[in-house]
């Protein structure tokens, strides 16, 4: 049975692929190109300011957004899956909420509630950022968080970091792939 999932894209490094933006493009391609994987809807990217650790080094903004796949994947095997991506495009984990080539992150799962020392859904933090909020809201407003009990569109009203990421959403229009 096929599921709809939630994920969100970040990216403020660049590689041999480009810029950040060319680089979130080409991991949605990357995923599009997955057997098992449908990408549905993506949302337009974002700019964002990162948010650092207390007396961590400046890095540069990121580029933000949100995709919603279909996918006959178990939440650990896309879990997986999105990890490879990000090894594919150069991801090391280095540091907490370091400077990136790629981040991808399960945000949804359905409605499932998940919480092992591997995987934790609904991804815990994502309430708390505009920065996955905002593009979220664009296509997926009326999806219910499962523990919060309100839609994406609510939570994006007044998110608690909108003033330390301060997200501009860029000029491309949203995309939609069927």
């Amino acid at each position: 049975m096929t599921e709809l999932c939630a994920i969100a894209l970040g990216s403020n490094l660049s590689s041999e692929i480009g810029d950040s933006q060319k680089i979130v493009q080409a991991a949605i391609a990357q995923l599009a190109n997955h057997p098992e994987i449908e990408v549905v809807k993506v949302s337009r990217w974002y700019r964002t300011k990162a948010i650092t650790l207390p007396n961590s080094a400046p890095q540069p903004d990121y580029i933000n957004g949100c995709a919603i796949l279909r996918t006959l994947l178990t939440p650990l095997q896309l879990l997986h899956a999105l990890f490879y991506v990000e090894q594919f495009f150069g991801r090391e984990r280095r540091e907490r909420w370091g400077a990136r080539t790629l981040d991808l992150d399960l945000l949804l799962y359905g409605d499932l509630q998940i919480d092992t020392p591997e995987l934790v859904l609904p991804h815990p933090r994502m309430s708390d950022r505009a920065f996955v909020l905002l593009p979220l809201a664009e296509i997926a407003a009326d999806w219910i968080h499962p523990v919060k009990g309100q839609t994406i569109s609510e939570l994006s009203q007044n998110p608690p970091d909108l003033d330390l990421s301060y997200p501009i959403a860029l000029d491309a229009k949203e995309i939609v792939l069927i």
